[in-house]
């Protein structure tokens, strides 16, 4: 499991996606087949981010359970829970007798054990952000609402374009994105490398990654890989906790460690709070808007 999962699960596993290259980044397997005609009526998603992007194109009502780290949208807290993401409770599955279950495309025996059970699935790759629209439009076509995850798909597509555009043609300042490390402290850093939807992030916002040359999704660096990279700007992700106006001085504090790090110097590290940055779903979108906002600030008259 990479740096990116670990750092995941301690925020409730919410970005997990990021073991899925073990599958191969963008090319999912084929799905289960159907065992009954006609859309799925009783759907269990143990992916967050396919279950935003199932409330997103209107299958909400046919979702009667979800990982117990789903946390988006405020509808699934009512929903039942069945356990992990990577080794769900598949008696507690089964009871509720769904007839689609969203899996990870890394968990053949997981798959093979319901498919056995005749419920078919729905295997979730994630590779870097140009899936996400691709994976909501095979969605759509698994849970018969084509139409719906189509124009959902071109509502990403037009606010990524709408971002590039804003960009194009200016400096792009060397950028490092951190979405891990210990509280208060500058130590057990995980930072994005060069590939996987974070990378992609920071490019289509506008921004150079200091770690582009690792081609890893996520990399465990110290402050001397840090000083060594000297990014203009830092992108510090906070997730799976509210922060206090407080705890976020205290947490931007800790970067002042290294007052010689142009992006200290310039007053340019950003805390970022929020599960949008870190589940790749349908608020990446607001995600990337809020990264572009970072590196290319809006000058107000």
């Amino acid at each position: 499991m990479s740096h990116l999962a670990r750092a995941a699960s301690a925020l409730s596993c919410l970005t997990l996606a990021v073991v899925l290259t073990a599958c191969g980044p963008g090319a999912a397997p084929p799905a289960g087949r159907r065992q009954t005609a006609g859309p799925p009526r009783r759907i269990v998603s143990i992916v967050p981010a396919v279950t935003e992007m199932l409330f997103a194109i209107g299958a909400g009502p046919s979702v009667v359970a979800v990982s117990s780290f789903d946390t988006w949208p405020p509808e699934v807290k009512g929903l039942a829970r069945v356990g992990g993401l990577l080794d769900p409770d598949i008696e507690r599955v089964l009871r509720l007798q769904p007839d689609l279950v969203v899996v990870y495309g890394s968990t053949p025996e997981v798959r093979e054990q319901l498919e056995r059970a005749g419920i078919a699935t729905f295997p979730y790759v994630m590779g870097g952000l140009d899936n996400l629209t691709g994976t909501v439009r095979r969605l759509g076509q698994a849970v018969g609402r084509a139409q719906e995850a189509e124009r959902v798909a071109l509502g990403l597509e037009a606010r990524f374009d709408a971002i590039r555009a804003r960009v194009a043609g200016r400096k792009r300042p060397r950028t490092l994105l951190v979405f891990g490390r210990e509280p208060g402290a500058l130590r057990a850093i995980d930072a994005s490398g060069g590939v996987g939807f974070l990378a992609d992030i920071v490019s289509l916002a506008g921004g150079e990654n200091v770690l582009a040359g690792e081609k890893r999704e996520a990399v465990r660096i110290g402050t001397e890989t840090i000083l060594a990279a000297a990014p203009e700007v830092v992108i510090d992700l906070h997730y799976g906790r509210t922060l206090s106006a407080e705890q976020i001085d205290r947490e931007r504090a800790a970067w002042h460690t290294l007052p010689a790090l142009p992006a200290v110097r310039e007053g340019r590290v950003a805390l970022l709070v929020g599960d949008e940055f870190v589940v790749p779903g349908p608020r990446l979108a607001v995600a990337a808007e809020a990264i572009a906002d970072v590196l290319h600030p809006v000058r107000r008259q």
